[in-house]
């Protein structure tokens, strides 16, 4: 009988823990805006968006975005193929009661026509590390110099939670 007494309060006690368990994650949504900037100007801009929970204890969430294809470039020498496109990889997010911070991984492949009858010129911008942002406010994450040309990549995210 007094084994009794003690399990039924643990019973409603796991209970609970488990009623609370998914409604504890705290989502957000992750807003990425890939931007080619000369002059202080976007000259363009490209939007990607996406759902990742916060990351408690020991679980890691983890979010992927993939967008692209593959561009044939024919040369003398035959056809060669390349992946261009985006993609981004936010995992491991943490809060604070006004920042998050989120690892990240981004890759972005782009070809450009730099001369009329020239060569085209395939770029590729790769950024990773955590980086720690204020939550609802755009921030630019990552920024790096387009070697050929004066242009500037950048990426900014905006984290916005959802609940």
């Amino acid at each position: 009988m007094k084994t009794m007494k003690f399990l039924i309060p643990l019973l409603v006690l796991a209970g609970t823990a488990a009623a609370q368990g998914p409604e504890s994650f705290r989502f957000y949504k992750l807003d990425f805006v890939v931007k080619e900037v000369e002059g202080g100007k976007p000259v363009n801009s490209r939007m990607f968006s996406t759902m990742l929970a916060a990351s408690q204890g020991s679980n890691r969430e983890q979010a992927n975005i993939r967008a692209g294809g593959r561009v044939p470039i024919t040369t003398g020498g035959g056809t060669s193929f390349f992946d261009l496109g985006v993609n981004i990889d936010a995992r491991d997010l943490r809060e604070s009661q006004t920042e998050v911070a989120v690892s990240l991984s981004i890759d972005i492949s782009t070809i450009a026509q730099e001369n009329a009858g020239a060569q085209p010129v395939v770029r590729q911008n790769k950024w990773s590390g955590t980086v720690l942002a204020p939550a609802k406010k755009p921030t630019v994450v990552f920024a790096s110099d387009d070697i050929t040309s004066k242009r500037q990549f950048q990426l900014e995210m905006t984290a916005t939670p959802v609940k």
